[in-house]
């Protein structure tokens, strides 16, 4: 079974170098619609059994844009699981703050999260975002008859997801760096193996 993985577009607060995380929200910038479009009909011939998505309206607007281009339209299915990195009271305040109230804690975010404590601004923890993500995706993994699936999720949450499905140790699931808006990345499962086949991949989209 194929496992198709992809970040929202481009949002205004994601521009603005802004924090978007669990409960943060912002409009997509009206250039993503188009990188969107192109992503659909890079995948316009798969025929997905389902779509599980956020339901942040970046996500929805997202997978609303993909869905327009597929030649078989899937049902969708929206859940709290999939959600973003809860940041706490950092939701919509500039990474540049961030880095300058809490420089250890945003070092570790981006590089190991195994360090990561948001308790000053009663953020989420990866090992909390992997337990409510990671058991979700493989509930709808073992639901489905054959796939293939697609997730559409946020950047921390998705690469938590990915590395942590193919192995990799809590301290290095960021070791490959994030993943871009709209970029794709395939998981495959055989015999409960995972397999990492294509990582953060926006080479489809016109630049």
């Amino acid at each position: 079974m194929k496992l198709y993985f992809t970040r929202h577009g481009k949002t205004e607060w994601n521009q603005a170098r802004r924090f978007q995380g669990m409960t943060g929200d912002s409009p997509l910038l009206p250039e993503s619609y188009e990188e969107i479009r192109q992503l659909g009909e890079y995948l316009k011939e798969v025929s997905f059994e389902t779509i599980y998505c956020s339901p942040m309206s970046r996500t929805v607007k997202t997978v609303e844009g993909i869905v327009s281009e597929l030649q078989i339209k899937p049902e969708i299915v929206l859940s709290d699981e999939l959600k973003e990195l809860g940041l706490g009271d950092l939701e919509g305040q500039k990474i540049a703050l961030g880095k300058e109230l809490y420089p250890k804690q945003m070092q570790a975010m981006r590089s190991n999260p195994a360090d990561y404590d948001p308790t000053p601004f009663k953020g989420e923890t990866f090992e909390e975002m992997l337990e409510r993500s990671v058991p979700y995706v493989k509930e709808k993994i073992a639901e489905a008859s054959t796939g293939p699936l697609l997730f559409v999720s946020h950047g921390m949450t998705l690469g938590g997801i990915i590395q942590t499905l193919v192995g990799t140790p809590l301290p290095e699931i960021r070791k490959q760096g994030g993943l871009n808006n709209n970029s794709l990345s395939i998981v495959d499962v055989t015999d409960g193996v995972y397999t990492l086949e294509l990582w953060n991949d926006d080479s489809f989209l016109t630049k």
